[in-house]
């Protein structure tokens, strides 16, 4: 993406948090996860955090976990069901409520995925080809590029146009998608009839959250703190994390990162500085530092983790949550299929 492209990007996004506080009625959100595993704290503070902060200034929030995306880059749904609801029970124990957001799976609502087929004809081999996200992660899994993987930009486009979604948390990397859902609502209204608004990108400036290695917390990196993680489980965790020989502690990414991925998991979740951390723990090793980086975490998810075990406790509620969302996704579903045929002369 050009520099100019993003500046404009960014420059929507602004405009539309300044609007959002005036009127945020107008707002329809649209957001996710593949359920591929647990939720951290790169989830947490990169995504969950803004949602519900969203949904509580009173936007229209949707939220699909995307249990069908699972398969884009492997074999087997393996633990999906389990993920499925500790996904649910997470998302609720950070605040998403089930009376203000509804929160539904893919597989469930065949509406929804019953708009793939017009919304191919609407994109070119070449658009799909380009796209910088499907190569990223094509490369990142070392697999044949599947058609699933190729098609998932559409495929997120149906999750945004289904329920007329205008706007979609993202990050700088992510807003590729987003120009593809606005062309193909744009392509659809010019062909058909105006049936979809053209989403927008909502940018956060969220830096990106280590992991204890340094590199970005990632499930598949086996370096992220999992919000499901009791507070001993934590401890451990960040005890065995790597730093460097260097008592002294600094804050420097490049040369120690260690050291500074730990004070940045502490900075962001006691609103401190690295620096400010760093210069406090000083010569006491990095020993201290994970000692503190250890209460930072767990002081931060204490709240979390209570509202976690009452979840944990009522399953019938976290099954009955999804089967809700997935009424009421499906309701809005057939709706917009019912007018995307109408539009397409398609209703017999």
């Amino acid at each position: 993406m050009s520099t100019d492209s993003f500046e404009a990007s960014q420059k929507r996004s602004d405009a539309i948090r300044e609007e959002i506080a005036k009127n945020p009625g107008k707002f329809t959100m649209l957001t996710g996860d593949r359920p591929t595993g647990r939720l951290h704290l790169g989830h947490y503070f990169g995504t969950i955090k803004e949602r519900v902060a969203l949904q509580n200034l009173g936007i229209t929030t949707r939220v699909v976990i995307a249990d069908y995306q699972v398969i884009t880059d492997r074999d087997t749904t393996g633990a999906i069901r389990d993920n499925v609801y500790n996904m649910v029970i997470d998302y609720m124990a950070c605040g998403l409520d089930p009376e203000k957001t509804t929160i539904f799976t893919h597989s469930a609502v065949p509406a929804l995925n019953q708009l793939m087929l017009p919304f191919l004809s609407l994109v070119s081999e070449a658009e799909l080809m380009r796209n910088p996200t499907v190569k990223s992660e094509q490369e990142a899994s070392g697999r044949a590029l599947s058609g699933l993987l190729l098609t998932y930009p559409v495929h997120q486009a149906c999750d945004i146009l289904f329920c007329k979604g205008n706007i979609v948390p993202v990050g700088k990397d992510q807003l590729p998608h987003i120009e593809q859902a606005r062309l193909i609502a744009r392509r659809f209204n010019e062909r058909y009839d105006r049936v979809f608004l053209e989403p927008e990108g909502l940018l956060n400036d969220v830096c990106e959250i280590p992991g204890l290695d340094g590199r970005k917390m990632s499930k598949s990196y086996g370096n992220a703190i999992s919000l499901c993680l009791t507070e001993a489980e934590t401890a451990k965790l960040i005890k065995k994390s790597q730093t460097d020989s260097e008592r002294f502690i600094t804050y420097d990414k490049e040369n120690r990162p260690g050291v500074s991925a730990l004070l940045t998991t502490a900075a962001i979740c006691t609103g401190r500085s690295e620096v400010d951390i760093a210069e406090e723990i000083g010569n006491a090793g990095s020993g201290a530092l994970k000692a503190y980086v250890t209460e930072s975490v767990n002081g931060y998810l204490a709240p979390i983790r209570e509202r976690r075990r009452e979840l944990e406790g009522d399953m019938d509620f976290v099954r009955e949550v999804i089967h809700e969302g997935n009424k009421q996704a499906n309701a809005i579903a057939n709706e917009t299929l019912a007018q995307v045929s109408d539009a397409m002369g398609m209703t017999y």
